[in-house]
């Protein structure tokens, strides 16, 4: 009788604790990835993205905490303190976005002025002088706390120009790859 209740009781614990981590763990699995035009001009207007929406947020929303961050050229704005009014933050990790199973608490960067960001240019990526091309650097990594106080991992795959006429270019075509964390507090990829 007591090896029994002992059976039992040993089958209603994993029973219990297999349930309570399912709902204690609620990790996103899909992994998206998104192609973005921005434009190569440094005077020009920049093209502002959302995770949590997986688009690009209206020029005349940028005022708003509708987007995570903005790219131009290449050059990131995160949504908060100079860049907006959101939440965001960042952390470029030298850690391949395939080892990189959850989000930091604290450290994140933004950016404090118009001239100090949080993400620094030539920080994630090589520029080759002969071809003009612009590489993302293998094993980096970007943290985002966003604009709402979400996480999301992402990788950037390439920057290709995109296709023009005459000698100058108009528009990058910037390929990533991402994992948004949609669960309030949650901060597993």
């Amino acid at each position: 009788m007591k090896r029994g209740l002992f059976l039992s009781a040993l089958a209603l614990t994993v029973l219990f604790v297999s349930c309570k981590k399912d709902k204690a763990d609620p990790t996103p699995t899909t992994v998206k990835t998104k192609s973005i035009s921005v434009n190569f001009n440094p005077a020009s207007q920049f093209t502002f993205f959302s995770f949590k929406d997986t688009t690009v947020v209206e020029n005349s929303d940028s005022a708003t905490g509708k987007w995570d961050f903005g790219l131009r050229l290449t050059t990131f704005l995160v949504n908060s303190n100079s860049s907006g009014p959101g939440n965001a933050g960042v952390i470029l990790l030298n850690t391949p976005y395939d080892n990189v199973y959850s989000a930091s608490e604290a450290g994140y960067a933004y950016d404090t002025t118009t001239t100090q960001r949080a993400i620094k240019d030539g920080s994630w990526y090589d520029y080759n002088p002969a071809t003009h091309a612009f590489v993302p650097k293998a094993g980096k990594t970007f943290v985002f706390r966003t604009a709402d106080g979400h996480y999301a991992k992402m990788e950037l795959l390439s920057v290709d120009y995109e296709p023009f006429i005459g000698m100058t270019p108009q528009k990058l075509i910037y390929k990533f790859r991402y994992v948004y964390q949609p669960n309030d507090g949650m901060r597993g990829f």
